[in-house]
């Protein structure tokens, strides 16, 4: 059952928010983003009580509530250890898990519609991955990450599959490789799609391209892909094999790839969200690098503390209000720590001791202990 035909009030705010998510005119609109933030905490704040309990302990209610700045972000580990829905859970129709092993808990965003999600992907993709190619143009896709049949409960590879379907051409595909042959077929594509001559896209996670790099290492070769690819990577920047920074890994794409740092595009997206960010390289060539994403997305750099905003250029917790989120809970507190840069932020790195004390919020907050 999708979300609008089970509860009215849901169904104007996915409403209005679709609407913004397919309107050409993309532009910040801070009073609309206001207004339908405010709305959705109120939506929220009514039919998720973990949340509404949260908030509470935070002394912070719709009523009180005067700026989207003042809606209490959710720490990410609340996700592993509480449902945090705004719909009966039973009406759920795709859950996205984060990544883990046996031993630790997965965060889970339970969604009873996919199309506000994939509404906000597709023109935030496009608009800074693929911003040079004609509104109707594909480009060649090759993703080095399993495909969402073979990992369903994955967002990224769920993301990727909705770029293939939309944005890529007939050539486009998944890669998993696990073998040197596969290693092989994975440079024949390359090969073929420079051939070609199409607008090439090459994604994965940052592991998985140290993976590819190290193969094509091992075989002492170097591709050149054209002038026109570009990559996009997510993630951080361990593999197995080796450890590298991003400084070194972009250095490596571009000997190995022949593709430059200002053509290597990070994403910056969670589990829990429904909107990504995306560095600013190929939007705004001449620009600093940045994550920016888009106008139904803010953040805000806090103290991990008191919660509050620090001045721009300090660093902090990175939050996010998503008002793509409307099934879940659209303020989160991640576990990274970043800094604003003009219209963008950057991110540093990972907060020590974030994920424990979210996990720990949400056992006693979330289920109604008292406020911390």
């Amino acid at each position: 059952m999708s979300a609008r035909g089970a509860d009215p009030a849901r169904a104007e705010l996915d409403a209005r928010a679709l609407a913004w998510m397919r309107e050409a005119d993309w532009r910040r609109d801070e009073r609309r983003f206001d207004a339908l933030a405010l709305d959705l905490y109120a939506f929220q704040f009514a039919h998720c009580a973990p949340y509404r309990r949260f908030c509470e302990s935070r002394g912070v209610t719709p009523a009180s509530a005067r700026s989207w700045r003042e809606i209490p972000p959710v720490p990410s580990g609340a996700f592993k250890e509480l449902a945090l829905t705004s719909f009966p859970l039973e009406r759920a129709v795709h859950s996205f898990r984060t990544s883990g092993t046996t031993m630790s808990a997965r965060g889970a965003l339970h969604l009873d519609t996919l199309e506000l999600y994939e509404a906000s992907l597709l023109p935030s993709f496009r608009r800074h991955v693929l911003p040079d190619l004609a509104a109707d143009a594909r480009a060649d896709c090759l993703v080095l990450a399993p495909s969402p049949g073979e990992l369903p409960d994955s967002s990224l590879s769920h993301m990727f599959g909705e770029v293939l379907r939309t944005l890529g051409t007939p050539e486009s595909a998944f890669a998993v490789c696990h073998s040197a042959a596969e290693w092989e077929r994975v440079l024949e594509r390359l090969r073929a799609a420079r051939a070609r001559g199409a607008p090439l896209l090459l994604c994965g996670t940052a592991f998985a391209m140290v993976h590819l790099l190290d193969a094509l290492a091992a075989r002492e070769l170097r591709l050149e892909l054209p002038p026109n690819a570009r990559v996009m990577e997510t993630g951080g920047f361990k593999g197995r094999s080796r450890e590298l920074s991003r400084d070194a890994l972009y250095a490596e794409i571009e000997h190995r790839l022949g593709v430059p740092p200002e053509r290597v595009v990070n994403q910056y997206g969670m589990t829990e969200l429904g909107s990504q960010f995306y560095d600013s390289v190929l939007l705004e060539p001449r620009a600093p690098r940045r994550k920016l994403g888009p106008p139904w997305a803010a953040v805000r750099i806090v103290d991990p503390d008191s919660g509050e905003d620090v001045p721009d250029g300090e660093v902090g917790a990175v939050a996010i209000v998503d008002l793509a989120n409307t099934g879940s809970v659209l303020a989160l507190q991640t576990a990274d720590v970043g800094r604003r840069l003009s219209d963008g932020f950057e991110v540093l790195g990972r907060e020590a001791g974030a994920e424990e004390r979210g996990c720990s919020i949400a056992a006693d907050a979330l289920l109604g202990g008292a406020a911390p």
